[in-house]
């Protein structure tokens, strides 16, 4: 299994082939739609973003508060679909990933193609388990959303999927599957 380090670089990404299982290690950002549509009020507003996109990783998630010892609560993946209206302006910007579940549409596609980003694809369901892969949390900006704040991850053996790939190869256009 192949290993990325985030933040990615544009040789990390043409490597990346729909299909192929990876470990994600490094920095990553979680954020969701209410921190999306603050982050694109802020860039029409000609504002600093909560931090540079050029080559990050987005992760859509909620997490769940910390439990006693922990340094995150269960954290699964949300779909993607509800990021589509924000997610080509990020990648005009230099995001190089993001991670979800489920398709994405034309344009976050031919934004992928035309800027070299990928998208990865984490198993709805086991939030639990992408927790202990987990090793630090902070809150980077809108504390005030709760659940639905940026947190900066610092993560090791973030089990993904490449679900489409910076040549639009998208995993759930395929009738059954992944090509063998």
């Amino acid at each position: 299994m192949k290993v990325i380090k985030a933040p990615l670089s544009n040789e990390d990404i043409a490597q990346l082939k729909m299909g192929e299982e990876v470990l994600v290690e490094g920095i990553i950002y979680v954020a969701r739609d209410a921190a999306h549509k603050k982050m694109v009020q802020s860039i029409h507003a000609g504002e600093d973003l909560p931090f540079e996109l050029q080559g990050q990783l987005i992760y859509y998630a909620g997490p769940c508060p910390a439990p006693p010892g922990k340094v995150i609560g269960s954290v699964g993946p949300t779909t993607s679909g509800r990021m589509d209206a924000y997610a080509p302006l990020f990648i005009e910007r230099g995001l190089k990933g993001m991670i979800g579940k489920g398709p994405r549409d034309k344009g976050v596609i031919e934004s992928m193609q035309k800027h070299g980003a990928v998208y990865l694809a984490a198993v709805g369901g086991a939030g639990a388990y992408l927790a202990q892969r987990i090793l630090a949390a902070d809150i980077v900006a809108y504390p005030e959303l709760g659940p639905e704040a940026i947190l900066k991850l610092t993560v090791k053996d973030f089990p993904c999927i490449v679900a489409i790939d910076s040549q639009g190869n998208d995993i759930y256009d395929r009738p059954n599957g992944i090509d063998k």
